[in-house]
Protein backbone atom coordinates (compact mmCIF):
# COMPACT_ATOMS: atom_id res chain seq x y z
CA UNK A 1 0.00 0.00 0.00
CA UNK A 2 1.43 3.27 -0.80
CA UNK A 3 1.15 6.13 1.83
CA UNK A 4 1.04 9.78 0.88
CA UNK A 5 1.37 12.70 3.41
CA UNK A 6 -1.54 12.63 4.99
CA UNK A 7 -2.37 8.89 5.19
CA UNK A 8 1.43 8.31 6.97
CA UNK A 9 0.41 10.81 9.28
CA UNK A 10 -3.26 9.51 10.20
CA UNK A 11 -1.84 5.78 10.14
CA UNK A 12 1.39 6.22 12.26
CA UNK A 13 -0.23 5.46 15.47
CA UNK A 14 -2.62 3.06 14.22
CA UNK A 15 -0.38 1.09 12.76
CA UNK A 16 1.97 0.28 15.72
CA UNK A 17 -0.30 -1.10 17.88
CA UNK A 18 -0.47 -4.33 15.41
CA UNK A 19 2.87 -5.06 17.35
CA UNK A 20 3.23 -6.70 20.79
CA UNK A 21 5.66 -7.61 23.26
CA UNK A 22 6.60 -11.71 23.54
CA UNK A 23 7.70 -13.82 26.30
CA UNK A 24 10.92 -14.94 26.11
CA UNK A 25 10.03 -18.33 24.92
CA UNK A 26 7.32 -17.44 22.59
CA UNK A 27 7.56 -16.98 18.85
CA UNK A 28 7.09 -13.65 16.84
CA UNK A 29 6.14 -12.82 13.58
CA UNK A 30 8.09 -9.73 11.65
CA UNK A 31 6.77 -8.09 8.58
CA UNK A 32 10.03 -6.76 7.48
CA UNK A 33 10.70 -3.53 5.03
CA UNK A 34 10.88 -6.33 2.09
CA UNK A 35 7.22 -7.20 2.59
CA UNK A 36 8.34 -10.47 3.97
CA UNK A 37 6.40 -12.34 7.10
CA UNK A 38 9.25 -13.98 8.91
CA UNK A 39 9.14 -16.17 11.79
CA UNK A 40 11.40 -16.08 14.76
CA UNK A 41 11.06 -19.24 17.42
CA UNK A 42 12.11 -16.51 20.17
CA UNK A 43 12.87 -12.82 20.93
CA UNK A 44 16.13 -12.75 19.71
CA UNK A 45 19.05 -12.68 22.05
CA UNK A 46 21.98 -12.99 19.04
CA UNK A 47 21.66 -10.32 16.39
CA UNK A 48 24.30 -9.78 13.43
CA UNK A 49 23.52 -6.07 11.76
CA UNK A 50 24.91 -6.07 8.13
CA UNK A 51 24.41 -2.34 8.80
CA UNK A 52 25.93 -0.81 11.65
CA UNK A 53 23.97 2.07 12.28
CA UNK A 54 21.07 0.21 12.77
CA UNK A 55 21.78 0.58 15.79
CA UNK A 56 20.92 3.81 16.25
CA UNK A 57 17.43 2.67 15.38
CA UNK A 58 17.68 0.08 17.69
CA UNK A 59 18.59 2.54 20.65
CA UNK A 60 15.73 4.51 19.96
CA UNK A 61 13.90 1.89 21.62
CA UNK A 62 16.39 -0.81 23.54
CA UNK A 63 18.24 1.02 26.55
CA UNK A 64 21.35 -1.30 25.63
CA UNK A 65 21.20 -2.54 22.14
CA UNK A 66 24.76 -3.42 22.01
CA UNK A 67 23.66 -6.47 24.75
CA UNK A 68 21.99 -7.64 21.83
CA UNK A 69 24.40 -7.47 18.57
CA UNK A 70 26.85 -9.95 18.96
CA UNK A 71 28.23 -8.69 14.84
CA UNK A 72 27.86 -6.32 12.71
CA UNK A 73 29.12 -4.89 9.39
CA UNK A 74 30.17 -1.23 7.44
CA UNK A 75 30.30 0.13 10.78
CA UNK A 76 32.34 3.23 9.01
CA UNK A 77 28.77 3.96 7.76
CA UNK A 78 27.44 5.35 11.54
CA UNK A 79 29.93 8.10 10.54
CA UNK A 80 30.59 8.51 13.99
CA UNK A 81 33.52 7.18 16.16
CA UNK A 82 31.98 8.39 19.35
CA UNK A 83 28.54 6.91 18.81
CA UNK A 84 30.09 3.85 18.04
CA UNK A 85 32.50 3.90 21.28
CA UNK A 86 29.32 5.39 23.01
CA UNK A 87 26.62 2.63 21.87
CA UNK A 88 29.14 -0.54 22.34
CA UNK A 89 29.73 0.29 26.14
CA UNK A 90 33.05 -1.35 25.92
CA UNK A 91 31.82 -4.34 24.32
CA UNK A 92 33.30 -6.43 21.74
CA UNK A 93 30.95 -6.83 18.58
CA UNK A 94 32.44 -8.89 15.88
CA UNK A 95 33.21 -7.03 12.07
CA UNK A 96 31.74 -9.52 9.53
CA UNK A 97 32.32 -7.14 6.91
CA UNK A 98 33.23 -4.02 5.76
CA UNK A 99 31.09 -1.55 3.61
CA UNK A 100 30.05 -3.45 0.33
CA UNK A 101 28.61 -7.40 0.03
CA UNK A 102 31.57 -8.86 -0.86
CA UNK A 103 33.07 -8.44 2.17
CA UNK A 104 30.88 -10.66 4.19
CA UNK A 105 32.27 -14.04 5.21
CA UNK A 106 28.93 -16.22 5.59
CA UNK A 107 30.98 -18.78 7.06
CA UNK A 108 32.22 -16.22 9.79
CA UNK A 109 28.80 -14.95 10.28
CA UNK A 110 27.43 -18.01 10.98
CA UNK A 111 29.89 -19.02 13.62
CA UNK A 112 28.91 -16.67 16.16
CA UNK A 113 25.55 -18.73 16.45
CA UNK A 114 22.68 -15.28 15.97
CA UNK A 115 19.29 -16.19 15.98
CA UNK A 116 18.67 -13.17 13.68
CA UNK A 117 20.73 -11.57 10.85
CA UNK A 118 19.62 -7.79 9.64
CA UNK A 119 20.48 -7.17 6.54
CA UNK A 120 19.20 -4.16 3.40
CA UNK A 121 19.59 -4.18 -0.06
CA UNK A 122 22.77 -2.34 -0.15
CA UNK A 123 24.40 -5.34 1.46
CA UNK A 124 21.80 -7.76 0.47
CA UNK A 125 21.13 -6.37 -2.87
CA UNK A 126 18.85 -9.88 -5.01
CA UNK A 127 16.92 -9.43 -1.58
CA UNK A 128 15.29 -12.34 -0.48
CA UNK A 129 16.67 -14.42 -3.49
CA UNK A 130 20.45 -13.53 -2.59
CA UNK A 131 23.04 -15.99 -2.09
CA UNK A 132 23.86 -14.61 1.19
CA UNK A 133 20.37 -14.66 2.61
CA UNK A 134 19.65 -18.40 0.86
CA UNK A 135 22.79 -19.89 2.72
CA UNK A 136 21.67 -18.56 6.02
CA UNK A 137 18.33 -19.03 6.27
CA UNK A 138 19.43 -23.00 5.23
CA UNK A 139 21.86 -23.13 8.56
CA UNK A 140 18.33 -22.71 10.25
CA UNK A 141 19.60 -18.10 10.58
CA UNK A 142 16.62 -16.23 10.04
CA UNK A 143 17.09 -13.04 7.97
CA UNK A 144 15.14 -9.32 8.22
CA UNK A 145 15.53 -6.46 5.86
CA UNK A 146 15.38 -3.12 7.64
CA UNK A 147 15.84 -1.04 3.99
CA UNK A 148 15.36 -1.83 0.84
CA UNK A 149 16.92 1.44 -0.87
CA UNK A 150 19.04 1.27 -3.50
CA UNK A 151 20.40 2.46 -6.95
CA UNK A 152 18.73 0.21 -9.02
CA UNK A 153 15.28 -0.97 -10.51
CA UNK A 154 15.54 -4.21 -9.03
CA UNK A 155 16.37 -2.64 -5.70
CA UNK A 156 13.47 -0.18 -5.43
CA UNK A 157 11.73 0.39 -2.24
CA UNK A 158 8.19 -0.83 -1.85
CA UNK A 159 7.31 2.93 -1.12
CA UNK A 160 9.50 5.24 -2.64
CA UNK A 161 8.96 7.79 -0.16
CA UNK A 162 10.99 7.07 2.99
CA UNK A 163 8.94 9.17 5.30
CA UNK A 164 6.08 6.86 4.46
CA UNK A 165 8.77 4.14 4.88
CA UNK A 166 9.74 5.09 8.66
CA UNK A 167 6.61 3.61 10.36
CA UNK A 168 7.33 0.21 8.57
CA UNK A 169 10.95 0.21 10.31
CA UNK A 170 10.09 1.17 13.08
CA UNK A 171 7.58 -1.12 13.56
CA UNK A 172 9.96 -4.25 12.36
CA UNK A 173 12.30 -2.87 14.84
CA UNK A 174 9.40 -2.58 17.63
CA UNK A 175 8.30 -6.28 16.60
CA UNK A 176 11.77 -7.68 16.94
CA UNK A 177 12.50 -6.03 20.08
CA UNK A 178 9.06 -6.60 21.54
CA UNK A 179 8.41 -2.51 22.58
CA UNK A 180 5.21 -1.73 20.67
CA UNK A 181 4.96 0.85 23.28
CA UNK A 182 8.40 2.37 22.53
CA UNK A 183 7.45 2.59 18.99
CA UNK A 184 4.09 4.20 19.92
CA UNK A 185 5.58 6.84 21.90
CA UNK A 186 8.10 7.57 18.92
CA UNK A 187 5.70 7.58 16.21
CA UNK A 188 3.51 10.49 18.03
CA UNK A 189 6.12 12.30 18.35
CA UNK A 190 7.20 12.04 14.70
CA UNK A 191 3.34 12.74 13.50
CA UNK A 192 3.91 15.71 15.73
CA UNK A 193 6.82 17.31 14.00
CA UNK A 194 6.20 16.47 10.49
CA UNK A 195 2.69 18.23 11.07
CA UNK A 196 4.28 21.54 11.81
CA UNK A 197 6.50 20.94 8.79
CA UNK A 198 3.95 20.55 6.60
CA UNK A 199 1.79 23.24 7.96
CA UNK A 200 5.22 25.96 7.55
CA UNK A 201 5.50 24.69 3.87
CA UNK A 202 1.97 24.56 2.75
CA UNK A 203 1.23 26.48 -0.02
CA UNK A 204 5.26 27.69 -0.48
CA UNK A 205 6.62 27.36 -4.12
CA UNK A 206 9.52 24.71 -3.90
CA UNK A 207 12.97 25.65 -4.04
CA UNK A 208 15.73 24.03 -6.23
CA UNK A 209 18.62 22.73 -3.85
CA UNK A 210 21.57 20.77 -4.82
CA UNK A 211 21.72 18.43 -1.96
CA UNK A 212 25.54 16.65 -2.37
CA UNK A 213 25.69 12.80 -0.70
CA UNK A 214 29.13 13.12 -0.74
CA UNK A 215 31.37 15.97 -0.18
CA UNK A 216 34.67 16.18 -0.67
CA UNK A 217 37.47 18.65 -1.53
CA UNK A 218 38.71 16.33 -4.22
CA UNK A 219 35.68 15.46 -6.27
CA UNK A 220 32.57 16.74 -7.66
CA UNK A 221 29.52 16.31 -8.07
CA UNK A 222 27.79 13.59 -6.22
CA UNK A 223 24.16 14.92 -6.33
CA UNK A 224 21.04 13.00 -4.35
CA UNK A 225 18.83 10.83 -6.40
CA UNK A 226 15.05 11.48 -6.70
CA UNK A 227 13.97 9.14 -4.08
CA UNK A 228 15.52 8.67 -0.16
CA UNK A 229 17.46 11.87 -0.10
CA UNK A 230 15.13 13.87 -2.79
CA UNK A 231 12.27 12.30 -1.17
CA UNK A 232 13.13 13.70 1.95
CA UNK A 233 13.96 17.37 0.78
CA UNK A 234 10.48 17.57 -1.03
CA UNK A 235 9.15 17.01 2.25
CA UNK A 236 11.04 20.30 3.31
CA UNK A 237 9.44 22.37 0.58
CA UNK A 238 12.16 21.71 -1.82
CA UNK A 239 12.90 19.84 -4.82
CA UNK A 240 16.21 17.82 -6.50
CA UNK A 241 17.97 19.61 -9.54
CA UNK A 242 16.35 19.12 -12.47
CA UNK A 243 18.33 16.51 -14.64
CA UNK A 244 18.71 14.04 -11.82
CA UNK A 245 16.86 10.70 -12.62
CA UNK A 246 18.71 7.80 -10.37
CA UNK A 247 16.79 6.79 -7.37
CA UNK A 248 19.55 7.59 -4.76
CA UNK A 249 22.90 9.10 -6.27
CA UNK A 250 24.12 10.56 -9.52
CA UNK A 251 27.26 12.07 -10.23
CA UNK A 252 27.13 14.57 -12.00
CA UNK A 253 29.47 16.86 -14.47
CA UNK A 254 30.53 20.14 -12.96
CA UNK A 255 28.99 21.65 -16.36
CA UNK A 256 25.71 20.77 -15.43
CA UNK A 257 26.10 22.19 -11.50
CA UNK A 258 26.79 25.18 -13.10
CA UNK A 259 24.41 25.47 -15.62
CA UNK A 260 21.39 24.40 -13.17
CA UNK A 261 20.07 27.44 -10.91
CA UNK A 262 19.28 26.70 -7.76
CA UNK A 263 18.94 29.18 -4.71
CA UNK A 264 20.34 26.12 -1.64
CA UNK A 265 23.26 24.07 -1.41
CA UNK A 266 23.42 21.35 1.21
CA UNK A 267 26.70 19.49 1.30
CA UNK A 268 27.16 16.47 3.68
CA UNK A 269 29.92 15.18 6.13
CA UNK A 270 30.85 13.00 9.43
CA UNK A 271 33.27 11.22 11.43
CA UNK A 272 34.78 9.27 8.07
CA UNK A 273 37.54 10.66 6.36
CA UNK A 274 36.73 14.10 8.31
CA UNK A 275 40.05 15.23 6.74
CA UNK A 276 38.53 15.84 3.19
CA UNK A 277 34.61 15.82 4.15
CA UNK A 278 33.32 18.51 6.69
CA UNK A 279 33.82 17.42 9.76
CA UNK A 280 29.69 17.40 11.11
CA UNK A 281 28.26 14.94 13.42
CA UNK A 282 28.17 13.72 17.51
CA UNK A 283 31.06 15.16 19.27
CA UNK A 284 32.60 16.95 16.38
CA UNK A 285 33.59 20.46 16.73
CA UNK A 286 31.52 22.88 14.64
CA UNK A 287 34.35 24.98 13.95
CA UNK A 288 36.08 22.00 11.89
CA UNK A 289 32.44 21.23 10.27
CA UNK A 290 32.54 25.09 9.08
CA UNK A 291 36.08 24.92 8.13
CA UNK A 292 34.66 21.86 5.78
CA UNK A 293 31.97 23.64 4.33
CA UNK A 294 34.52 26.26 3.12
CA UNK A 295 36.97 23.85 1.84
CA UNK A 296 34.04 22.18 0.05
CA UNK A 297 32.74 25.66 -1.70
CA UNK A 298 36.48 26.06 -2.73
CA UNK A 299 36.40 23.39 -5.11
CA UNK A 300 36.65 24.93 -8.79
CA UNK A 301 33.59 26.83 -9.89
CA UNK A 302 31.68 26.78 -6.84
CA UNK A 303 31.90 30.59 -7.23
CA UNK A 304 29.70 31.36 -9.80
CA UNK A 305 26.87 28.93 -7.64
CA UNK A 306 24.06 31.22 -7.10
CA UNK A 307 23.71 29.60 -3.35
CA UNK A 308 27.19 30.34 -2.79
CA UNK A 309 27.52 33.46 -4.13
CA UNK A 310 23.82 34.69 -2.04
CA UNK A 311 25.50 32.63 1.50
CA UNK A 312 22.88 29.86 1.42
CA UNK A 313 25.34 27.09 1.97
CA UNK A 314 24.74 24.58 5.33
CA UNK A 315 26.04 21.07 6.17
CA UNK A 316 24.84 17.79 7.99
CA UNK A 317 25.65 15.04 9.98
CA UNK A 318 25.28 11.50 6.93
CA UNK A 319 23.10 9.87 10.34
CA UNK A 320 20.35 12.60 9.34
CA UNK A 321 19.67 10.96 6.17
CA UNK A 322 20.64 7.33 6.75
CA UNK A 323 18.92 6.59 9.95
CA UNK A 324 15.59 6.45 9.39
CA UNK A 325 13.45 7.89 12.31
CA UNK A 326 16.18 10.67 12.54
CA UNK A 327 15.27 12.11 8.89
CA UNK A 328 12.82 14.46 10.84
CA UNK A 329 15.49 16.52 12.20
CA UNK A 330 17.13 16.75 8.53
CA UNK A 331 13.33 17.88 7.40
CA UNK A 332 13.06 20.34 9.97
CA UNK A 333 16.58 21.22 8.68
CA UNK A 334 15.76 21.57 5.34
CA UNK A 335 12.73 23.62 5.74
CA UNK A 336 14.05 26.71 7.72
CA UNK A 337 16.63 26.59 5.50
CA UNK A 338 14.59 26.52 1.91
CA UNK A 339 11.87 28.92 3.65
CA UNK A 340 13.63 30.97 6.37
CA UNK A 341 10.83 33.37 7.04
CA UNK A 342 7.97 30.90 6.75
CA UNK A 343 9.34 28.04 9.06
CA UNK A 344 11.16 30.59 11.63
CA UNK A 345 9.57 28.41 13.97
CA UNK A 346 10.51 25.09 13.09
CA UNK A 347 13.11 24.04 16.21
CA UNK A 348 15.67 21.49 14.90
CA UNK A 349 17.80 21.52 18.36
CA UNK A 350 14.97 21.29 20.64
CA UNK A 351 13.94 18.29 18.42
CA UNK A 352 17.38 16.80 19.07
CA UNK A 353 17.12 17.46 23.01
CA UNK A 354 13.69 16.02 23.28
CA UNK A 355 15.18 12.86 20.95
CA UNK A 356 17.91 12.53 23.73
CA UNK A 357 15.54 13.29 27.01
CA UNK A 358 12.55 10.72 25.91
CA UNK A 359 13.90 7.95 23.56
CA UNK A 360 18.10 7.71 23.92
CA UNK A 361 19.75 6.25 27.24
CA UNK A 362 22.93 7.34 24.89
CA UNK A 363 22.00 11.00 23.48
CA UNK A 364 23.48 11.89 20.40
CA UNK A 365 25.38 15.11 20.38
CA UNK A 366 25.06 17.91 18.37
CA UNK A 367 25.88 20.04 16.45
CA UNK A 368 24.66 17.50 13.83
CA UNK A 369 24.82 20.38 11.52
CA UNK A 370 26.25 23.68 10.23
CA UNK A 371 25.66 26.57 8.36
CA UNK A 372 28.27 29.23 6.94
CA UNK A 373 26.05 31.99 7.64
CA UNK A 374 24.41 31.67 11.30
CA UNK A 375 20.68 32.57 11.94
Amino acid sequence: MRLNRRSFCGSLVGGVLTAKAARADEAIIVTDMAGRTVRLPAPPKRIVLLEARDIVSMALLHPDPAALVVGWAATDRIDSKLLQERFTQGRDIALVGKQSPDTISIEGLASLSPDLVVANFYMAPHGSDDLLVTRLESFGIPVVFSDTSSNTVAGETLDDDPVANIIGHMQMWGAVLGVADRVRDYAGFFETQMQRVQRCVAGAPTVTTYLEIQSTAEDCCWAAGNKVWGSLLEHAGGKNLPGVTEPWFQKLQLEHLLSTPHAVYIASGGGWASDIRPAIGPGLDPAKGREGLERVIRRTGFDLLPSVRDGRVHGIWTGLISVPPLNILFIELAAKWLHPDRCAEIDPAATLAEINARFLSTPIEGPLWVSLQEA
